[in-house]
């Protein structure tokens, strides 16, 4: 099982939901390039999802991974997505996926994440300071986390610190305006996307459910925000669990008809 992270984010963000995966999965989480921990890509490559996919590509051929199930938030399930198009993937589970427009990126989406990154940037220690208390978690992370108040301090300081201080944020940012994510037609890989009921971030025109690939089951995450893994982590570990279980049906169903056909 590999998790992507989203922009401005690091491995960390999947914490809330990680034991629970590993209760049923071999689990990596994975800092994309120029963020967390991992260096940004080479001088003069546009970090591109698509780059970035080939990114996560290399290292799971270095690791020996073959079929993984992949698990994306925000820019990494764009990630996730294109990196099926690119290698074998066993299912796909995109949480609030960015890069579902039509076009280029909404004015709104642009203009928020430029914000967050500038307040994280310029304000780092009274803006850490203030997510200490619940009133301060909601003030500063209502647009991406359903249930502010309920995180944990640690953890809401850990996504104001990876914003202020991802070295990928601005490079991966403007590589994100001009383009969209839409699945090549013949692009079969079972696919779950789910979007919380209050991600205030991705809005209705980021929602063209009909780019993905084909055969792609929608769910929601009642109560969940942009961040949906420490509003519900027992929800986001079920939907996964299931997803994946669906999945692996599914093949099976095939592979059987295959044998008996032949």
């Amino acid at each position: 099982m590999v998790l992507l992270h989203g922009i401005g984010m690091s491995h960390r963000s999947w914490e809330p939901v990680l034991a629970g995966l590993a209760d049923h999965f071999d689990v990596i989480a994975v800092d994309l390039p120029g963020f967390g921990a991992s260096a940004p890509l080479a001088a003069g490559t546009e970090p591109s999802p698509a780059a970035l996919a080939s990114a996560v590509a290399g290292l799971l051929d270095d690791l020996g991974i073959v079929d993984a199930h992949v698990a994306g938030n925000s820019l990494g399930g764009w990630v996730a997505l294109e990196l099926a198009a690119i290698r074998p993937i066993g299912s796909l589970v995109p949480l609030s996926p960015a890069g579902l427009w039509r076009d280029r990126t909404p004015l709104y989406d642009r203009l928020s994440l430029r914000l967050t990154r500038w307040l994280a940037r310029h304000w780092t220690k009274p803006v850490l300071r203030l997510v200490n208390h619940g009133f301060g978690r909601v003030l500063v992370l209502c647009q991406v986390i359903g249930r502010p108040s309920r995180m944990s301090p640690g953890l809401a300081r850990t996504m104001v610190w990876d914003m202020a201080t991802s070295p990928g944020f601005d490079g991966a940012f403007a590589a994100t305006l001009e383009r969209h994510y839409s699945a090549e037609p013949d692009l079969d890989v079972p696919t779950t996307v789910a979007f919380g009921t209050r991600d205030w971030l991705l809005r209705r025109r980021s929602r063209h459910f009909e780019q993905l690939p084909r055969g792609a089951r929608r769910q929601a995450l009642p109560g969940c925000g942009h961040v949906p893994m420490s509003d519900d982590p027992h929800a986001v570990v079920a939907l996964i669990t299931e997803a994946i279980r669906r999945a692996r049906t599914t093949v099976a169903h095939e592979t059987d008809r295959r044998a008996e056909s032949e």
